[in-house]
């Protein structure tokens, strides 16, 4: 069975192109589903398994012991999924002729609706940085940027100074599956950008040489490529500084903007292009969140309300 979790490893990286974080949630999912069905000895060897002698009252087990070990139930969720894509894979390679856990039910999971600001919060949290030292110019960057275009964090941390595109105030990502698509941002967004950009040198130069990475557009002090828990570590620290803004998380600034936009009239298709959702079921999320405003102008609006 290893040799087959292997392949579609492979085959999610090369022909689906899904980030390393992806790759590593499909291979740990994969791997305690086997470590289920067959536990390894004392020696960490464990015996083959049968791929066609798995059916859904197998996954139906693991399913069950996961819930005896208290999982959540959005982690559940997402091992299922691991098994059915897993499954469907061999289906299509011709090793099985069904998908064991097709006909298996995922638990119910609740959708949380995304935290966000609103926007006199998110315009004083976007100025607490300290614009007199260089990290403070660049942490006013990521922010207005983040807040500008509802890129997520791990797009913007791989950006590069050949991704922005001043003269259109656009930029290059590369989003889930390793897609592309061009985003807008804004005059204060290229504003902030330009000005760290002007002492973005002064960060390099504390760099080791095999380390630097001239083209990364966001470093940190010592000069390398910025990474996303760097970011989250950042913006918990502005958080600590503004005591009437709390549970903000470097996605809040994304769900931020979907949500202003939305209230400003902006459509659901709209704000999924400039999202990168490729479902209008992940986007639509963000009506929920609208509802006060709905309400708001309902009320304004309407001769009976």
């Amino acid at each position: 069975m290893q040799k087959f979790i292997d392949d579609f490893i492979q085959h999610l990286k090369y022909e689906r192109n899904l980030s390393e974080h992806t790759l590593r949630n499909y291979a740990s999912d994969l791997e305690q589903f086997y470590n289920h069905i067959a536990p390894p000895d004392a020696d960490g060897r464990r015996r083959e398994v049968d791929i066609h002698s798995i059916d859904n009252l197998t996954v139906r087990d693991f399913m069950a012991s996961l819930y005896e070990q208290n999982k959540k139930k959005s982690s559940i969720h997402r091992k299922v999924a691991a098994l059915r894509t897993f499954f469907r894979f061999l289906c299509r390679e011709g090793v099985l002729e069904a998908n064991p856990a097709r006909m298996v039910a995922s638990p119910r999971v609740e959708r949380k609706l995304p935290n966000h600001l609103t926007i006199e919060e998110m315009i004083r949290f976007i100025e607490m940085p300290d614009l007199d030292t260089v990290l403070g110019k660049r942490d006013r960057a990521i922010l207005e940027l983040l807040y500008a275009s509802g890129v997520r964090v791990s797009e913007m941390v791989n950006l590069n100074l050949t991704d922005i595109d001043f003269a259109n105030q656009t930029m290059r990502v590369k989003g889930k599956g390793r897609k592309e698509r061009i985003v807008p941002f804004g005059a204060h967004a290229r504003a902030a950008l330009e000005v760290y950009l002007g002492v973005r040198g002064e960060l390099l130069l504390e760099a080791e040489p095999d380390k630097m990475d001239p083209m990364a557009v966001f470093v940190n002090y010592q000069g390398t490529r910025i990474t996303t828990r760097s970011v989250g570590r950042m913006i918990d620290k502005y958080v600590k500084m503004c005591s009437d803004i709390h549970h903000i998380s470097p996605h809040s600034l994304r769900h931020s903007f979907a949500t202003h936009l939305l209230d400003a009239g902006a459509d659901l298709r709209t704000i999924q292009e400039l999202l990168g959702h490729a479902r209008l079921s992940s986007t639509q999320v963000y009506t929920h969140v609208s509802m006060d405003k709905l309400m708001e102008i309902y009320d304004k609006a309407h001769p009976k309300a």
